[in-house]
């Protein structure tokens, strides 16, 4: 077959099913974000980045979304008239609404989404955070208008895809039945335990597997991943525990949430609301190499993992894999993967007491840590490892929606 991929940041979700595909012999190509520079498993073409926007209101997310659309149907009619490419199969992230239109470039496509999530008014996000969240009419509004392009790309699609049956039942029974649940994958060979673990901080120590580590790791430093939380836990546990390190992985913008109302970032307005926490022992390293947070996860002692009810994080299947003994919200997306006492703790996710409590236990060394260990390493390797079970099922419901004839 020919694909193509579509993806403003190629090869995003797609880094082992492009090149995968090729090598079984079909012809792949990858649509993207001029601006993306991201290294590439298959040769690419690039379509121009939208502008913001003008629009205010509830029509905002809609207009960005379709402009996009727009432009990445422009690159496929370019790659159609100049080029004379037409593919048998597309595959794309409906998150950004590249693949609105290409229906009607390539009418006998089959296409084929990546659905992420769909943004709901309750249950979800939404409303779940009182401290920071206003639930009124017009934030559901607001939930319903930023879900319009994601149910119009499921809509036009064929099948699609999600990571995890949480994301996959976000989306209403209508549309649920087109979603096949197939995580992304986690390379088990690679993200492992490792006794002979180090990872040098920044003018500071240096840190081996065993040593008493707190991890916590997310792409931006945000209350959607509980960040807040985690903080408020940090001078119960550096108190009680006077020889851990801490280690915070991750930027100071924003992901998925709002930045603090009187400005700046989430990470200044927890250091104030602190004070005089430890310093000294709380490493702030940004975002880091790939191996440097692998390192960082196979060195823990204990992983801390917080998220609202919303898109589960890669960091806690790679904890997970890499033999973590992880302290995770009691929230529905994480309770997919962990059950407390089985492969992991959970905690609510408010209950900073407990949260602190459940830390400084595993600091300490908690008695049950092996077994909850090698537990959550057997989760991944059964059911989420990249090579024996998400890539070969990714590549059969790939191949099993070619077009007939």
């Amino acid at each position: 077959m020919k694909i193509l991929f579509v993806h403003q940041n190629f090869p995003g979700q797609f880094p082992h099913l492009a090149p995968a595909l090729a090598a079984r012999g079909h012809q792949v190509l990858a649509l993207t974000d001029e601006k993306n520079q991201r290294p590439s498993p298959v040769p690419t073409v690039r379509y121009k980045t939208p502008d913001a926007v003008q629009v205010n209101g509830l029509g905002r997310s809609y207009a960005g979304h379709a402009e996009r659309g727009y432009l990445a149907a422009r690159g496929a009619r370019a790659l159609r008239d100049r080029h004379g490419f037409t593919p048998d199969l597309i595959i794309g992230h409906s998150g950004w609404g590249e693949t609105l239109f290409l229906r009607e470039i390539w009418p006998d496509a089959r296409l084929l989404i990546y659905a992420e999530l769909l943004y709901r008014t309750r249950g979800h996000d939404v409303g779940f955070d009182p401290e920071f969240q206003e639930t009124t009419d017009e934030s559901r509004m607001l939930a319903i208008a930023r879900s319009a392009h994601l149910v119009q790309g499921l809509v036009q699609a064929d099948a699609a895809i999600a990571p995890t049956r949480y994301q996959a039942d976000s989306f209403p029974p209508e549309l649920r039945g087109k979603i096949t649940v197939i995580h992304d994958g986690i390379d088990t060979a690679r993200v492992r335990p490792n006794p002979a673990a180090r990872l040098t901080l920044p003018g500071g120590p240096v840190l081996r597997a065993g040593d008493e580590v707190l991890s916590y790791v997310s792409r931006s430093l945000e209350p959607y991943r509980g960040f807040h939380i985690f903080m408020r836990a940090l001078p119960a546990v550096l108190a009680a525990r006077p020889q851990a390190q801490v280690v915070v992985v991750g930027a100071e913008g924003t992901s998925y949430g709002n930045a603090p109302k009187e400005g700046g970032s989430w990470k200044a307005r927890m250091l104030a609301e602190l004070g005089d926490l430890d310093l000294s022992r709380v490493h702030f390293l940004g975002r880091v190499a790939y191996d440097d947070y692998l390192a960082l996860i196979q060195v823990a002692r204990v992983h801390c993992y917080l998220t609202y009810p919303f898109v589960l994080s890669w960091s806690l299947t790679e904890a997970m894999a890499a033999g973590g003994y992880v302290v995770a919200s009691d929230t529905e997306p994480v309770r997919e993967l962990i059950r407390d006492g089985e492969n992991g703790r959970l905690v609510p996710f408010f209950d900073v007491a407990a949260l602190s409590s459940a830390l400084v236990g595993g600091l300490a060394g908690d008695p049950d840590a092996g077994r909850l260990r090698a537990a959550a390493r057997a989760t991944i390797l059964d059911g989420y490892d990249l090579h024996r079970h998400s890539l070969p099922r990714q590549i059969e419901w790939v191949e099993s929606h070619a077009p007939m004839g």
